[in-house]
């Protein structure tokens, strides 16, 4: 299976096509010079405004391609109507700019008026025989002028109100006239445009703004789709029926029936057989299935070509619930040239609807080439719960465990929340974090029950402890497996930087402490595939030591174990009161559970992991906690790695039936 990822390029390459897709910028294969701005594709010669590239993924729609990169495309209009059209409008919308202040509070400026003109521009190109620029010499009068002006606008983005996830309201009124080349007026219509989402926070850089870019990209090429199709049915072309309350691209019309009356029509048995087959999942933004009113989703193909022959046009569409289909920017995406044998991923990204009532709906997936034959059509059947308030999900498991069977990777889960000696300083959410991990890994990492081993608080004596490690985990038959060991608790260091755990039982002398060259000398014994040692916790210093600023020695025996560490140095490990976890624990559960997807192919890998952690861990301690708590991974992971791309979980989703 292959994938292109917007800013990824195919190593077969053709003449550079420029995406700017989601707000991402990159060069990838296929096509002549271009740029894509959401749906739009726009060719790089004519635009001269390129620099609102962020990264971003949610929102609008993905294609993932091995060969070349799919885009985003405006909804089929017709063919071009024999007539030209110049644009026009007002200062109001040219220089509209949305101003908001990101989670630290820094002020942050978005050209939105640049992005509507060059949306309208492209959607004139394509609905016209000629579009003449606003800017033009005068010498030449079009046939059709398309005058838009602002009337007014709004921007909301309440980053107080969630964790993470802060509600953002975008609303544009505005008004088309069409006027012909004599000045009378055709037709003028009320543009509307209101759109609210939930907005999460970037995963990279500093991790202060918000994930914005799809969300104003959507609201772009729903406000220009809306424009055009209205220019083009008072000039004579396609009579078109909007509703300016609840405006959405994809209720507008396209090249395949609309969603109500495929949704209704069987598949006809006179259809040629096609080689085409294709699996399809829906995935929600949390991963726990359980799909809200604002919440994003995807719905992801994996598409397959079973035949002997090249397939070459060939498409993916998607029908059904017309509360739900609406929220798709576009509900149609080419499938490039397909070789025998050969699978292409795609997905469709969109937001479901804010309800106030439960609702069941169904998505119909087609995949068809140009000649009419089909694979058989997919049904994917399901409920969006009523738009709440959202809490935290971070303990919320899905009914449904991931696909993935890991019957070959063993856990070791300890966590410490108190002590024997109550003297000792403990963590107060340690043995919940333990239960936690204990139980992603075994809901969203296909790791079976009896390949886990917890000891939580007066579980974890010294004595079981050494039971677990020397005589349960050598037991297991762990020759070429995953062995994993989370703790989360109290470490201290001797003078020569020998890390040392301190069991339920422990006290500040170092013959009452577990040794971490013990756990060691276990995992180097074993022969597996791969070891990984995970620490949350305080790391202080052990009582009687001389030296001082001692360094802690995590890397004692070298071997194949990596080992993802809470904090550098003598640390607190913080604890984050707001979802009653460590820091750490809190962010490595986030990420375990797709947040740290960064590919988004719907596994998470060692390498993603410990990027994620690195930085969220790091983002949260500063901005939360006015604090710095550093994670560190040893050895560091290198992107070739194999370690790197080691899967440790993957994301439940809700898989299509065959449609009889």
């Amino acid at each position: 299976m292959q994938f292109l990822h917007a800013g990824m390029a195919s190593p077969h390459t053709a003449p550079a096509v420029r995406l700017l897709s989601c707000g991402v910028s990159s060069t990838v294969a296929g096509g002549q010079n271009a740029i894509i701005i959401g749906q739009a594709v726009i060719p790089e010669k004519q635009l001269n405004h390129t620099g609102f590239v962020a990264g971003a993924w949610l929102g609008c729609t993905l294609l993932f391609l091995g060969a070349c990169a799919g885009h985003l495309e405006l909804p089929s209009m017709g063919d071009p109507l024999p007539s030209s059209a110049k644009l026009e409008t007002s200062p109001s919308l040219k220089e509209l700019t949305l101003r908001y202040s990101d989670s630290c509070g820094q002020l942050q400026e978005l050209s939105l008026g640049d992005r509507l003109q060059e949306a309208l521009q492209e959607g004139i190109r394509r609905t016209f025989r000629s579009a003449m620029p606003d800017s033009g010499d005068g010498t030449t009068t079009a046939d059709h002028i398309i005058q838009v002006d602002l009337v007014d606008s709004s921007f909301d983005l309440n980053k107080e109100a969630l964790y993470d996830r802060a509600p953002a309201s975008l609303q544009l009124n505005a008004v088309a006239r069409i006027y012909d080349r004599k000045g009378t007026l055709l037709r003028q219509t009320d543009i509307k445009i209101a759109r609210q989402e939930r907005l999460r926070l970037e995963q990279l850089a500093k991790n202060c703004n918000y994930m914005i870019e799809p969300f104003i990209h959507d609201a772009v090429i729903d406000f220009a789709v809306r424009v055009v199709l209205n220019a083009r049915s008072a000039v004579g072309g396609q009579e078109v029926t909007l509703d300016s309350a609840e405006p959405n691209p994809s209720t507008l019309p396209a090249p395949s029936a609309s969603a109500s009356s495929l949704a209704e029509q069987p598949r006809s048995p006179a259809l040629p057989p096609s080689a085409l087959r294709f699996k399809a999942m829906l995935l929600d933004e949390n991963s726990n299935l359980i799909l809200e009113g604002g919440e994003h989703v995807r719905v992801r193909l994996d598409v397959i070509n079973t035949g002997i022959h090249l397939i070459e046009n060939a498409s993916a569409s998607l029908t059904g619930t017309p509360a739900v289909i609406e929220q798709f920017p576009t509900t149609r995406l080419k499938i490039p040239p397909l070789p025998p044998g050969q699978t292409k991923s795609l997905e469709f990204v969109a937001t479901l609807p804010l309800l106030t009532q439960p609702l069941r709906a169904e998505i119909h997936v087609r995949v068809a080439e140009s000649d009419g034959s089909a694979a058989p059509s997919q049904t994917l059947l399901f409920t969006v719960a009523p738009t709440r308030p959202r809490s935290d999900d971070i303990d919320q498991l899905p009914a449904q465990a991931s696909s993935l069977q890991h019957r070959h990777t063993y856990l070791i889960s300890i966590g410490l929340s108190s002590y024997l000696d109550r003297r000792m300083l403990s963590r107060k959410y340690a043995s919940r974090d333990a239960e936690t991990v204990a139980r992603y890994f075994q809901t969203f990492g296909g790791v079976p029950s009896s390949n886990i081993n917890l000891l939580v608080d007066w579980k974890a004596f010294h004595s079981h402890m050494e039971k677990a490690f020397s005589g349960w985990l050598r037991s297991q038959p762990t020759s070429g497996a995953v062995v994993i060991v989370y703790f989360s608790g109290h470490a201290m260091v001797s003078q020569t930087g020998e890390v040392m755990l301190i069991p339920y039982d422990g006290a500040a002398a170092a013959t009452t402490l577990y040794p971490l060259k013990a756990i060691e000398s276990v995992l180097a014994k074993l022969n597996s595939k791969q070891a990984i040692l995970i620490f949350d916790g305080k790391v202080s210093q052990l009582q009687g030591s001389s030296e001082m600023n001692v360094i802690p020695r995590w890397d004692l025996t070298g071997g194949n174990t990596i080992r993802l560490i809470a904090g550098e140095g003598l640390s607190h490990g913080l604890d984050d009161d707001s979802h009653q976890h460590g820091l750490f624990t809190y962010y490595l559960l986030r990420g375990l559970r797709g947040e740290a997807d960064s590919n988004r192919n719907g596994e998470v890998t060692l390498g993603e992991i410990t990027d994620y952690v690195r930085q969220k861990v790091s983002w949260a301690s500063k901005s939360q906690f006015d604090s710095a708590q550093r994670p560190q991974i040893i050895p560091a992971l290198k992107p070739g790695d194999t370690a790197a791309s080691l899967v440790l979980t993957a994301l439940p989703s809700l898989t299509a039936s065959e449609t009889p």
